[in-house]
């Protein structure tokens, strides 16, 4: 029997059921709330050059992205990217993904150190995700008995998988942050009228919910190489 086929598999279906729902939970509340006009009549653009002006951001551009939820803060290029429905059309969700968005470029201003961890680590951990499962496989398939300066092609593997798992794990704090930043941005600026706050934190916590299933399934997935590693 091939080892992913093995019961271990077992550890990984409780991260893509997290994962499944998570995802349907994000785009059924995004939606919902892309449909609700904001009262104050501002596009998602206007709120992120609102929240950066009285921040006192001048060095980062707010620019229209490519594709569905696509919304992500650029730190090399300071750059806060929108998609298009969120950068042009008024909606608690847009305003929502806009000051959230904000939220990372106001942490980057600021020097939120797990916002700079996270982006140190990037490369490292990009590097390590693609390259892990060559040597996870020639470890468990190919070359079992290779050792490369007293090290497995596996155990090697597995230190690759790590940085991501922990590039998964650093990422948690950095959005829970970027989100309560934007909360009190949406608050204290007035963007977001009384009946509308709750429909903005419904939009935010969705989207928490999809980082905390990535790092459920990377850290399962960990754990599951783990008992693979002390099998063989």
């Amino acid at each position: 029997m091939f080892w992913f086929w093995d019961p271990t598999m077992i550890l990984l279906i409780p991260g893509m059921i997290l994962a499944f729902y998570a995802q349907s939970k994000v785009q059924s509340t995004y939606r919902k709330y892309s449909e609700i006009r904001a009262a104050n009549g501002q596009t998602g653009r206007d709120v992120a050059e609102m929240i950066l002006r009285q921040n006192g951001i001048q060095d980062v551009a707010v620019e229209v992205g490519q594709g569905f939820l696509s919304d992500h803060y650029d730190p090399i290029h300071k750059r806060v990217r929108l998609s298009p429905h969120n950068f042009s059309e008024p909606s608690i969700s847009g305003i929502a993904v806009a000051a959230h968005e904000v939220g990372h470029a106001i942490q980057h201003a600021r020097g939120y150190a797990p916002l700079r961890f996270r982006t140190a680590l990037f490369p490292l951990a990009n590097l390590g995700t693609s390259l892990s499962w060559v040597f996870i496989l020639g470890g468990l398939l190919f070359l079992p008995g290779l050792r490369i300066a007293g090290v497995s092609l596996l155990d090697a593997g597995i230190v690759l998988f790590s940085f991501g798992v922990l590039f998964q794990l650093v990422t948690l704090p950095v959005e829970f942050d970027a989100s309560k930043r934007a909360l009190v941005q949406l608050n204290q600026l007035g963007l977001v009228a009384p009946r509308e706050q709750e429909g903005a934190k419904k939009v935010l916590d969705a989207a928490a919910l999809t980082y905390v299933a990535a790092a459920t399934a990377a850290i399962l997935s960990l754990l599951r190489l783990l008992i693979l590693r002390n099998r063989n």
